[in-house]
């Protein structure tokens, strides 16, 4: 099933666009909407990386998370060791 697309309007700098039509006629993209497409992609990716570190720092202030977390490890203690112990040394 193909991904569904909608088309909108932006502007950006003449520069920018020169690049992406020189990365295009040099085979690094299929064609402008595909190397904008990509653009995005990237940047929205590193936008959720970033809120995602944000959301970690945060729960590491936070006292319950810290409590559960030990509590989980705790709770895993004996499995993983036990599991530590099938792995085969090479």
């Amino acid at each position: 099933m193909k991904e569904k697309l909608k088309n909108t309007t932006f502007s950006l700098p003449v520069k920018s666009i020169e690049n992406l039509k020189e990365a295009v006629k040099e085979g690094y993209a299929k064609s402008l909407n595909s190397a904008v497409r990509e653009a995005v992609e990237l940047y929205t990716a590193k936008v959720s990386k970033e809120a995602l570190k944000k959301e970690m720092e945060a729960a590491s202030r936070d006292p319950l998370f810290l409590k559960d977390t030990k509590e989980l490890m705790d709770d895993f203690k004996t499995s993983d060791k036990e599991t530590a112990e099938l792995i085969t040394d090479w």
